[in-house]
């Protein structure tokens, strides 16, 4: 398993190398998918990359850019890396830095392992689920080696208190968000808003920034997945708002519930 966690954090800091060098050096296109979703060239050429990079785990690989298997295809996958090779490309053309590289191990319907990347901040996250333990690096390039490894900061989740922080995105404050900031503010507590693009909200909630995420509105199973195994590994719940149990992936309908993170007990 770390043989894998190591090939998912190479190939995100090198995908995060290739949009920073497209970030900072050229004039971006913007072309519109079959949903209106934007895509630009930086999506294509991280995930050509991630793709290529994954190749010799020989795990099939489900990415937002690349080609969807069928999912009579899909479901005899025993795992499946879950990638988005840049998660915010809104914020990418926005130019505000909050966009990452998502990349997650997935076996029977669980992220095994996370890995976020923050190429304009340099800033690594990654977690292996069952080791219960999470760890940040503040690389100085982007470039990664076994033995800067050495160099994580295990995270921690916050715990439950009176001043609670809620972290949304920045096109998302609907009446449910409203709704959860009412109820928990009759409840005595004080309420903080952080605005954050793409995956930095996982980020925030793993390493105590913020203690509740709530999405009100459509994501996709590799907006999640790794976030999703990085907060599992210090101890936050991430569950359907429908069902009450935990988001699952690699399902026919790759459209995720709404859905909730917190810490639970």
């Amino acid at each position: 398993m770390k043989e894998y966690l190591y090939s998912a954090i190479e190939a995100a800091v090198n995908a995060g190398a290739i949009i920073m060098d497209i970030y900072d050096n050229q004039t971006v296109t913007v072309e519109r998918k079959s949903d209106d979703s934007p895509v630009t060239i930086a999506d294509k050429k991280a995930n050509d990359y991630i793709e290529s990079a994954l190749q010799n785990t020989n795990i099939p690989v489900l990415s937002e850019e690349g080609e969807h298997a069928k999912f009579e295809v899909r479901k005899n996958w025993q795992q499946c890396w879950i990638v988005d090779p840049l998660d915010g490309t809104k914020q990418f053309i926005k130019r505000n830095g909050e966009f990452t590289v998502n990349i997650a191990l997935v076996e029977k319907g669980k992220s095994l392992l996370g890995v976020i990347y923050i190429p304009a901040t340099k800033s690594l996250y990654f977690s292996i689920t069952e080791e219960k333990k999470a760890f940040k690096i503040q690389l100085k390039a982007h470039t990664i080696t076994k033995s800067m490894m050495q160099d994580a900061v295990e995270i921690f989740a916050a715990s439950e208190k009176d001043v609670v922080t809620i972290t949304s995105s920045h096109s998302s404050k609907n009446q449910e968000v409203l709704g959860l900031i009412n109820t928990l503010e009759t409840e005595g507590k004080e309420v903080n808003l952080i605005k954050a693009g793409s995956s930095l909200k996982f980020c925030l909630m793993a390493e105590g920034a913020a203690s509740y995420y709530p999405r009100c509105a459509p994501t996709m199973e590799w907006d999640t997945a790794a976030g999703h195994a990085i907060c599992n590994a210090v101890g936050l719940e991430v569950y359907s708002l429908e069902t009450n149990k935990p988001l699952k992936y690699n399902k026919e309908n790759l459209l995720n519930p709404w859905f909730l993170v917190r810490k639970i007990g």
